[in-house]
């Protein structure tokens, strides 16, 4: 029970980060704050510093997060969230940061097994798969708080 409360707790935190950097895009169109929000979950998600983790290159990445013991039920929601970030990133300015993170992302999606979307851009289609990553991972997202933010991801 701990653990699933545990897991519940960073996929919340996942969608609150998503949504948010996505609000600061819309409202604030402020893209470096947006991807710096999203560098902040996924440091906290691998309870490893952040910066570390990301200064890793594509090929090294994913084999880290294993190593260290990175959920794999969370592995996904970190991988698109770095490939959110290299959106932000381009925005910002940053082309090679971005293109970094877009090759972090899909390296993880690689080595974990799943499909990233091929346009970064989509909000829709990088938040589309997060409830069917929770599913796999045994969370219903109707049976639970973050339902409630259901209405960002259709």
């Amino acid at each position: 029970m701990l653990e699933q409360d545990y897991l519940m707790r960073m996929l919340l935190q996942f969608f609150k980060a998503m949504v948010r950097s996505n609000e600061m895009i819309m409202e604030q169109k402020n893209p470096q704050d947006a991807a710096d929000s999203l560098e902040d979950a996924i440091g906290n998600a691998v309870e490893m510093d952040g910066a570390t983790l990301l200064s890793l290159s594509p090929e090294s990445i994913a084999q880290i997060m294993r190593v260290t013991g990175v959920d794999p039920n969370i592995t996904q929601f970190v991988a698109r969230s770095m490939l959110l970030e290299s959106v932000y990133l381009e925005q910002a300015g940053d082309t090679a940061l971005s293109q970094l993170r877009a090759a972090q992302a899909r390296s993880i999606a690689a080595e974990y097994g799943f499909e990233l979307p091929p346009d970064p851009s989509d909000f829709d289609a990088i938040t589309e798969g997060l409830e069917e990553a929770a599913l796999a991972g045994g969370f219903d997202l109707s049976d639970n708080p973050l339902a409630r933010f259901e209405g960002y991801f259709d």
